[in-house]
């Protein structure tokens, strides 16, 4: 395979990314924990845009439990959110990668 060849797979694979990016920059998913008491939006960047925590987990003694319930609702968002973006590419026909069966 030349060189030529290669550069040109590297740019159809960027471009590829860059569509992907464009179709999940307006998706986000919403995940909750500790009863509703965590609520946690991710976007397709997968960021935190929103985290909202029940004033009643924040004493001091409930510390180890809102530890925990934030990062349920990380998980289940990360995971909503894979979905999402494998959804996402199966809908582009999937990524085309170079050498790839």
């Amino acid at each position: 395979m030349s060189v030529f060849s290669k550069l040109k797979q590297f740019k159809d694979m960027r471009q590829q990314g860059k569509k992907l990016q464009s179709a999940l920059e307006g998706e986000t998913v919403a995940a909750e924990a500790a009863g509703g008491g965590i609520k946690l939006i991710m976007d397709g960047n997968l960021k935190i845009s929103d985290l909202k925590i029940d004033p009643s987990l924040l004493a001091p003694d409930k510390k180890e439990k809102l530890e925990n319930a934030i990062k349920d609702a990380h998980g289940d968002a990360l995971r909503k959110m894979q979905r999402v973006i494998a959804a996402k590419m199966q809908g582009m026909d999937g990524l085309k990668l170079p050498g790839a069966s």
